[in-house]
């Protein structure tokens, strides 16, 4: 599975995920894989426009190389927002058009845009125009249980005629009613041939795939049929996995890290994040609560870090709780929630 160190950039990436992704979680990421491509939750174009630009944009340095992921259906709000995803320093900017969320599509973007294929041509258009750097597109292989696979083609034809050179395709269908967006994850079933043959019938274009993959087999599988592979769930409650990524797909030597240096960058990064921003350790805690994840005494490790009693001690005290023996660990637990 090694590698030359040429790879398309595309190669391995984290998923944006609403409520998981954030510049915490990323971090912590970016710790386990310098090479690994990260994306942000995504965020709509309404909310950069008139909300708070800084709070959605804001990232640290080391999380290089990220991408936003933007969703919206307004090509000129969305070539607005690629400047400012450019101006703060972003590596890509990518369109949602496969949330099949209700909300979103009161909104008239996702997984719906893919009935609207020329206007997707238009958005990606309008933002490619607007900066420099790759705009993406992230879609799903179909809309509700037609399983045409001239759908999906024609949809990636159209979007590439404007300009779009990398697709990132969640092999599934996205049913617009009837599903909950977690039931749209793992109810439509899951078609990687749909995806492998996207390639063979765009050989130029960047095609990654999305949907499943939770193992080194299974990537390394797809990608002996496609550029990239996305890994969503299974990269955020097994973080551990991503320590490898390097060696088994770039070809880098293997690295060094550990559970415990990871756990300790962490704590000086939560120490720095209160300092700077007033960011208290347990909203950046929750992102590494996998992490010990099939280790022994994981439990009991994840129950500490994730106890509300012990918000008042700064976080290399819990640290040092979560590392304690058992009986002396709940004893000092009872102690601080007294």
């Amino acid at each position: 599975m090694t590698e030359s160190p040429k790879h398309s950039p595309w190669r391995m990436s984290v998923a944006p995920m609403m409520d998981w992704t954030d510049r915490h979680c990323r971090y912590l990421h970016r710790l386990l894989t310098r090479h690994t491509l990260l994306y942000t939750e995504m965020v709509t174009t309404g909310a950069l426009i008139h909300g708070d630009v800084a709070r959605h944009l804001r990232f640290n340095d080391e999380e290089h190389p990220v991408a936003l992921q933007l969703g919206g259906s307004e090509p000129a709000d969305l070539a607005q927002c690629a400047r400012l995803a450019q101006e703060w320093g972003y590596d890509e900017v990518n369109l949602n058009c496969g949330c099949p969320s209700e909300r979103v599509q009161r909104g008239a973007f996702g997984a719906c845009l893919m009935n609207e294929k020329d206007l997707v041509a238009d958005c990606v258009k309008a933002m490619r125009d607007a900066v420099d750097m790759p705009v993406t597109v992230k879609h799903r292989i179909g809309i509700d249980k037609v399983e045409s696979y001239d759908f999906v083609r024609d949809f990636v034809g159209t979007v590439a005629d404007a300009g779009c050179e990398v697709f990132i395709v969640h092999a599934r269908n996205a049913w617009l009613k009837g599903l909950s967006p977690k039931e749209n994850r793992e109810i439509p079933p899951l078609r990687y041939d749909v995806v492998a043959q996207l390639k063979r019938d765009f050989p130029e274009l960047t095609i990654a795939i999305n949907g499943g993959i939770a193992d080194d087999e299974t990537a390394a599988a797809q990608l002996a049929q496609v550029d990239g592979v996305m890994v969503g769930r299974e990269a955020y409650h097994n973080p551990w996995w991503l320590a490898r990524w390097d060696a088994l797909y770039y070809g880098d030597p293997a690295s060094d890290a550990t559970r415990e240096s990871v756990e300790e960058e962490m704590v000086r990064y939560m120490e720095r994040e209160a300092a700077a921003h007033g960011t208290h350790w347990y909203s950046i805690a929750r992102h590494m609560l996998g992490l010990r994840q099939g280790m022994p005494g994981a439990r009991r490790w994840r129950q500490v870090w994730s106890d509300h009693r012990l918000k008042t001690l700064p976080p290399h005290e819990v640290m040092q709780l979560a590392r304690t023996k058992p009986g002396r660990s709940v004893e000092a637990i009872e102690l601080a929630g007294a």
